[in-house]
Protein backbone atom coordinates (compact mmCIF):
# COMPACT_ATOMS: atom_id res chain seq x y z
CA UNK A 1 0.00 0.00 0.00
CA UNK A 2 0.75 3.42 -0.24
CA UNK A 3 0.50 6.14 2.46
CA UNK A 4 0.13 10.05 1.46
CA UNK A 5 1.30 12.14 4.00
CA UNK A 6 0.66 15.88 4.77
CA UNK A 7 1.63 17.78 8.16
CA UNK A 8 4.87 15.41 7.91
CA UNK A 9 7.33 17.82 9.24
CA UNK A 10 4.97 17.83 12.59
CA UNK A 11 5.08 16.35 15.98
CA UNK A 12 2.04 13.80 14.88
CA UNK A 13 2.98 13.67 11.22
CA UNK A 14 6.73 12.86 12.12
CA UNK A 15 5.50 10.20 13.98
CA UNK A 16 3.50 8.43 11.62
CA UNK A 17 6.34 8.30 8.92
CA UNK A 18 8.18 6.30 11.73
CA UNK A 19 5.99 3.84 12.50
CA UNK A 20 4.73 3.56 8.36
CA UNK A 21 8.25 2.92 7.40
CA UNK A 22 8.12 -0.08 10.67
CA UNK A 23 4.64 -1.68 8.76
CA UNK A 24 4.21 -4.36 6.55
CA UNK A 25 1.48 -3.59 5.12
CA UNK A 26 3.19 -0.02 3.56
CA UNK A 27 5.70 0.15 1.27
CA UNK A 28 5.69 3.28 -0.14
CA UNK A 29 5.51 6.48 1.59
CA UNK A 30 4.96 10.28 -0.32
CA UNK A 31 5.05 13.24 1.47
CA UNK A 32 3.85 16.63 0.70
CA UNK A 33 5.94 19.29 2.48
CA UNK A 34 7.09 22.76 2.76
CA UNK A 35 10.72 22.12 3.48
CA UNK A 36 12.68 18.81 3.66
CA UNK A 37 12.15 16.15 6.07
CA UNK A 38 14.66 15.37 8.82
CA UNK A 39 14.69 11.68 8.10
CA UNK A 40 15.08 9.62 4.69
CA UNK A 41 14.60 6.21 3.45
CA UNK A 42 14.25 4.39 0.60
CA UNK A 43 10.20 4.38 1.04
CA UNK A 44 10.05 7.77 1.29
CA UNK A 45 9.52 10.06 -2.03
CA UNK A 46 9.01 14.07 -0.96
CA UNK A 47 7.55 16.73 -2.61
CA UNK A 48 8.44 20.01 -1.88
CA UNK A 49 5.19 22.19 -2.41
CA UNK A 50 3.77 25.29 -2.37
CA UNK A 51 0.18 24.79 -0.87
CA UNK A 52 -1.11 27.59 -2.38
CA UNK A 53 -0.12 26.27 -5.95
CA UNK A 54 -2.06 22.88 -5.83
CA UNK A 55 -2.95 22.80 -9.58
CA UNK A 56 0.68 22.32 -10.49
CA UNK A 57 1.26 19.30 -8.39
CA UNK A 58 -2.04 17.58 -7.68
CA UNK A 59 -1.69 15.15 -9.95
CA UNK A 60 1.13 13.37 -8.03
CA UNK A 61 -1.43 12.78 -5.34
CA UNK A 62 -1.83 9.07 -5.84
CA UNK A 63 -1.91 6.18 -3.12
CA UNK A 64 -4.22 3.94 -1.33
CA UNK A 65 -4.57 6.18 2.11
CA UNK A 66 -4.14 10.06 3.19
CA UNK A 67 -3.25 10.92 5.97
CA UNK A 68 -4.13 14.29 6.88
CA UNK A 69 -2.26 16.06 9.70
CA UNK A 70 -1.20 19.49 8.91
CA UNK A 71 -2.02 22.09 11.00
CA UNK A 72 -0.79 25.42 12.74
CA UNK A 73 -1.15 27.70 16.07
CA UNK A 74 -2.66 30.71 16.51
CA UNK A 75 0.00 32.22 17.44
CA UNK A 76 2.61 30.67 14.75
CA UNK A 77 -0.02 31.55 11.86
CA UNK A 78 -0.46 35.44 13.61
CA UNK A 79 -4.38 35.45 12.34
CA UNK A 80 -7.58 33.71 12.49
CA UNK A 81 -7.61 34.16 8.48
CA UNK A 82 -4.00 33.19 8.41
CA UNK A 83 -4.63 30.12 10.55
CA UNK A 84 -7.87 29.23 8.63
CA UNK A 85 -5.68 28.86 5.12
CA UNK A 86 -3.73 26.18 6.87
CA UNK A 87 -6.20 23.86 8.80
CA UNK A 88 -8.82 24.64 6.71
CA UNK A 89 -8.07 25.19 3.12
CA UNK A 90 -4.95 23.16 2.80
CA UNK A 91 -6.49 20.38 3.91
CA UNK A 92 -9.59 20.92 2.05
CA UNK A 93 -8.41 21.05 -1.02
CA UNK A 94 -5.69 18.56 -0.94
CA UNK A 95 -8.33 16.17 0.38
CA UNK A 96 -10.48 16.97 -2.42
CA UNK A 97 -7.75 16.41 -5.25
CA UNK A 98 -6.37 13.12 -3.49
CA UNK A 99 -10.69 11.45 -3.91
CA UNK A 100 -10.40 13.07 -7.49
CA UNK A 101 -7.14 11.01 -8.18
CA UNK A 102 -9.28 7.92 -6.83
CA UNK A 103 -7.45 7.77 -3.23
CA UNK A 104 -10.00 5.86 -1.06
CA UNK A 105 -9.28 6.51 2.47
CA UNK A 106 -9.04 9.75 4.76
CA UNK A 107 -7.63 9.89 7.63
CA UNK A 108 -8.29 13.09 9.17
CA UNK A 109 -6.46 14.33 12.39
CA UNK A 110 -9.11 16.91 13.87
CA UNK A 111 -9.56 17.96 17.50
CA UNK A 112 -11.69 16.64 20.80
CA UNK A 113 -14.64 19.03 20.60
CA UNK A 114 -15.01 20.24 16.86
CA UNK A 115 -17.94 21.77 16.09
CA UNK A 116 -19.01 23.40 13.00
CA UNK A 117 -21.41 25.71 15.53
CA UNK A 118 -19.02 26.40 18.09
CA UNK A 119 -18.70 29.98 18.72
CA UNK A 120 -14.65 28.92 19.86
CA UNK A 121 -12.82 29.91 16.65
CA UNK A 122 -10.41 26.59 17.00
CA UNK A 123 -13.72 24.21 17.60
CA UNK A 124 -15.78 25.88 14.92
CA UNK A 125 -12.93 25.13 12.07
CA UNK A 126 -12.21 22.13 12.95
CA UNK A 127 -15.76 21.09 12.89
CA UNK A 128 -16.67 22.73 9.57
CA UNK A 129 -13.29 21.24 7.98
CA UNK A 130 -14.84 17.83 9.44
CA UNK A 131 -18.58 18.12 7.64
CA UNK A 132 -16.91 19.41 4.12
CA UNK A 133 -14.21 15.94 3.49
CA UNK A 134 -17.68 13.74 4.69
CA UNK A 135 -19.04 15.05 1.85
CA UNK A 136 -16.08 14.56 -0.43
CA UNK A 137 -17.17 10.75 -1.19
CA UNK A 138 -14.04 8.81 -0.05
CA UNK A 139 -14.71 5.39 0.63
CA UNK A 140 -13.65 5.60 3.81
CA UNK A 141 -13.70 8.85 5.80
CA UNK A 142 -11.49 7.94 9.45
CA UNK A 143 -11.57 11.43 11.19
CA UNK A 144 -9.82 11.08 14.78
CA UNK A 145 -10.20 13.68 17.79
CA UNK A 146 -7.20 13.19 20.22
CA UNK A 147 -7.48 15.67 23.67
CA UNK A 148 -4.45 18.07 23.99
CA UNK A 149 -1.38 16.77 22.58
CA UNK A 150 1.85 15.67 24.80
CA UNK A 151 4.55 16.61 21.91
CA UNK A 152 8.35 15.62 22.37
CA UNK A 153 10.52 18.18 23.25
CA UNK A 154 7.90 20.78 22.79
CA UNK A 155 8.85 24.86 22.88
CA UNK A 156 5.31 26.01 23.22
CA UNK A 157 4.63 26.99 26.68
CA UNK A 158 1.49 27.64 26.74
CA UNK A 159 1.05 24.16 25.32
CA UNK A 160 2.87 22.37 28.06
CA UNK A 161 1.35 24.03 31.23
CA UNK A 162 -2.30 22.92 30.15
CA UNK A 163 -1.00 19.69 29.94
CA UNK A 164 0.73 20.26 33.34
CA UNK A 165 -2.36 21.43 34.89
CA UNK A 166 -4.85 18.17 33.05
CA UNK A 167 -2.43 16.01 34.25
CA UNK A 168 -2.92 17.22 37.76
CA UNK A 169 -6.68 16.95 37.64
CA UNK A 170 -6.95 14.12 35.91
CA UNK A 171 -4.54 12.46 38.97
CA UNK A 172 -8.17 13.20 41.48
CA UNK A 173 -10.16 12.25 39.00
CA UNK A 174 -11.02 15.35 37.41
CA UNK A 175 -11.60 16.14 33.35
CA UNK A 176 -10.32 12.32 32.97
CA UNK A 177 -11.76 12.11 29.46
CA UNK A 178 -9.68 15.49 27.95
CA UNK A 179 -6.59 13.09 29.46
CA UNK A 180 -3.51 14.47 27.34
CA UNK A 181 -2.41 12.07 24.73
CA UNK A 182 1.38 11.76 22.91
CA UNK A 183 1.42 12.45 19.32
CA UNK A 184 2.80 8.69 19.10
CA UNK A 185 -0.06 7.39 20.19
CA UNK A 186 -2.14 9.13 18.05
CA UNK A 187 -0.11 8.07 15.16
CA UNK A 188 -0.18 5.16 16.19
CA UNK A 189 -4.36 5.16 16.53
CA UNK A 190 -4.10 6.88 13.29
CA UNK A 191 -2.28 4.20 11.62
CA UNK A 192 -5.10 1.46 13.03
CA UNK A 193 -7.95 3.35 11.97
CA UNK A 194 -6.20 3.20 7.83
CA UNK A 195 -6.02 -0.73 7.88
CA UNK A 196 -9.24 -1.21 9.89
CA UNK A 197 -11.97 0.53 9.34
CA UNK A 198 -14.84 1.08 6.94
CA UNK A 199 -16.98 3.91 5.81
CA UNK A 200 -17.34 7.12 7.67
CA UNK A 201 -15.84 6.91 11.17
CA UNK A 202 -15.51 9.71 14.20
CA UNK A 203 -13.35 8.51 16.77
CA UNK A 204 -12.72 10.17 19.54
CA UNK A 205 -10.39 10.15 22.40
CA UNK A 206 -11.03 7.14 24.76
CA UNK A 207 -11.65 4.82 21.86
CA UNK A 208 -7.90 6.45 20.34
CA UNK A 209 -6.42 5.55 23.26
CA UNK A 210 -8.18 2.29 23.34
CA UNK A 211 -6.45 1.87 19.82
CA UNK A 212 -2.94 3.13 20.62
CA UNK A 213 -2.94 0.32 23.53
CA UNK A 214 -2.79 2.92 26.32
Amino acid sequence: MTAIIIGATGATGRDLVDLLLQDTAFDAIHVFVRRPLAISDPMIETHLVDFDQIDSWKSGIRGDVLFSCLGTTLRAAGSQEAQWKVDYDYQFNFAKAAHENGVPTLVLMSSMGANPQSSVFYMKMKGQLEEAVKLLGFSNTIIVRPPSLIRRNSDRWGEKVGVMALKMLNKVGILRSMKPLSTEAVARAMLTCSLHMKGQQVVESRELRMLAGE
